[in-house]
């Protein structure tokens, strides 16, 4: 029988290693920048951290990128401290690159790091990087408006929200839309219910805020309530309100902070400056803040917590195998008799289970994303490209490669930039009115390139295990006078939650359309990607094109779980982010 074992444990192996291998590696593609604007100092690649022009901001020498990118091709960590020359300034602490290596890794589960792609980013001179870019500069202007003036409904505030969608609305190519990464719209027009919500079944119902980054669920001693705002976590409890930070207190908007930054030298004050006080997410600076310090997984292991606690049901392909008590065996159907199971899941079906691969997946993506942010796209920031359009002239001048592409972008973007230059000059108390991206972190972005996204790609790989796990057609409402996601039919009634005064409070309403447990945990993917882009560090193709990267990793990790499975199948049917579903497994 050991024998047996052993060779059968051998096999389910092989036929993973198997499975792993039949997974077509794609070609890698890039958008050309980097080698089409090398004459003009690497204008549109990543180069945070190595020595800059101060007039023009580009790079000192392209020598310096050449060194940098040899690293990356050859992928050993001592080169790049010992081959690549970066600035010094007497004692001043430098940042360092972030994991530029991690692509070559290899993992003994899921997809390998190269065996999954993104398309090439928008490149310059595109109306869709210059839509994205305004995108980003209107995400600073709203930074401390409440989100509730994203919904429908408004409220007080929602005029710069307007005076936002009008500009964004009246951009030429606005109306024509980006079939390859389409945003949520009302009749191609984006409205204070579309805007900035992203790409995904159901991300446009209800408030813009995930009800999962706003409730909690019920503890042992029944002193807590979901709308208390604290998630279980096995004898302790997560508070899901965050630090507030100071309003108003943006960064890098003038060109001597700019300049300090993106020689990797790490700002002399705090990445932040708070009031001292918690408050649940009520504005994009709140949300921010949420991806500036979380765990990357940390949003989903919670929405985990939340949904086992509170008896969601699973897939309706293996619900009755996790022991739920909602779940009952019909044992005679002429009588419609129905008792308990007598076996659940724990290690199998189960907590353990769930917890495990949802956070467990997000290395793998991030490993997977590193190749795509180095060894592919290499593509610089949108606060590098705020600096471009503070110097176009100068370098559309200086560099004919160009094209002036820098300048025809600043045009297109006049209004938004006007507002953006009005804004800079008051908020560094009457210094020069730049064009820089005002920005939610004293450090700006994080030391690796634009795309993808590492929180896109770590939500999409989470989510997509939850989605795999959990019945998403279940409602969030009450059940038993608690919020929960449960079956229609157990629901009472449909609610939902919101942040209001000042983020003290959280108000409720009955939806005219229940949220859906796909609806929400597909807008939590988006909160998390798109507050990357509420802080200035991210475009909105980052997060579309990372996230559906992070969901065929966990597909592939899941579809290699099914093997393991010699009697109960592991079966089960996960809605993608596109809208169409994969089955996983085979009855």
């Amino acid at each position: 029988m050991t024998t047996d074992r052993r060779l059968t444990a051998r096999r389910v192996r092989e036929d993973a290693a198997a499975a792993a291998f039949n997974r077509t590696h794609p070609t890698h593609k890039a958008n050309g920048d980097e080698q089409k604007y090398a004459a003009a100092n690497y204008a549109m690649t990543f180069t945070k951290g190595l020595d800059h022009n101060y007039d023009t901001g580009l790079i000192r020498s392209r020598e310096h990128l050449v060194a940098f990118r040899n690293c990356i091709n050859n992928g050993f960590i001592e080169p790049f401290t010992t081959r690549v020359p970066v600035p010094r300034d007497g004692c001043k602490p430098r940042r360092q690159w972030e994991a530029p290596t991690a692509g070559t890794a290899f993992d003994l589960q899921g997809p390998d790091a190269q065996a999954v792609t993104m398309p090439p980013a928008p490149e310059l001179c595109s109306d869709e990087l210059a839509f994205e870019m305004a995108e980003v500069y209107e995400l600073a202007l709203l930074r401390d408006k409440p989100f509730y003036v994203f919904d429908q409904n408004g409220g007080p505030g929602s005029g710069a929200l307007n005076d936002t969608l009008g500009r964004l609305n009246a951009l030429p190519f606005a109306q024509a839309g980006f079939p390859g990464r389409p945003r949520k719209t009302e009749g191609g027009v984006l409205t204070r219910q579309t805007a900035f919500r992203g790409s995904a079944p159901g991300v446009e119902a209800g408030p813009y805020i995930s009800q999962f980054l706003l409730i909690g669920n019920s503890d042992q001693t029944g002193a807590s309530d979901p709308t208390d705002g604290r998630i279980t976590y096995g004898a302790q409890q997560i508070d899901q309100r965050v630090a507030e930070a100071a309003e108003g207190d943006d960064f890098m908007m003038l060109w001597d902070d700019w300049y300090e930054v993106q020689q990797g030298f790490k700002p002399a004050g705090p990445a932040q400056n708070f009031t001292g006080s918690r408050r649940w997410i009520f504005t994009p600076r709140d949300l921010a803040t949420y991806v500036h310090f979380d765990a990357l997984y940390q949003a989903y292991l919670n929405a985990a917590l939340i949904l086992w606690s509170n008896g969601t049901p699973l897939d309706p392909n293996f619900d009755h195998l996790s022991g739920s008590a909602m779940h009952k065996f019909l044992v005679n159907a002429s009588t419609y008799e129905e008792i308990d199971a007598n076996a659940g899941g724990f290690a199998l079906y189960g907590g353990p289970h769930i917890l495990t691969l949802v956070t467990e997946v997000a290395t793998r993506a991030l490993k997977a994303v590193r190749y795509q942010k180095f060894n592919n796209h290499l593509r610089p920031r949108p606060e590098v490209l705020g600096a471009r359009l503070e110097k176009a002239d100068w370098i559309d001048q200086e560099y004919p490669a160009t094209c002036g592409c820098f300048t025809a972008m600043r045009d297109q973007l006049a209004d938004t930039i006007a507002e953006i230059r009005d804004h800079n000059q008051n908020a560094a108390n009457g210094g020069n009115p730049t064009a820089l991206l005002p920005m939610a972190f004293a450090e700006g972005s994080p030391m690796h390139p634009s795309y993808g996204a590492g929180h896109a790609t770590v939500a999409g790989a989470c989510v997509t295990i939850l989605k795999a796990f959990f019945d998403t057609s279940a409602l969030f409402g009450l059940r038993d006078g608690q919020a929960g996601f449960h079956a229609a039919k157990d629901i009472s009634e449909p609610i939902q939650y919101w942040a209001v005064a000042n983020g003290n409070e959280l108000s409720h309403s009955t939806p005219d359309c229940p949220l859906t447990l796909e609806g929400e945990l597909n807008k939590l993917a988006a909160n998390i990607s798109i507050g990357r882009n509420m802080a200035g560090v991210h475009y909105f193709s980052d997060y579309y094109d990372s996230l559906r990267m992070g969901e065929q990793i966990a597909i592939g990790m899941l579809q290699e779980q099914a093997l393991c499975y010699p009697t109960d199948p592991f079966v089960m049917t996960v809605p993608t982010f596109d809208g169409d579903a994969v089955r996983i497994g085979a009855l």
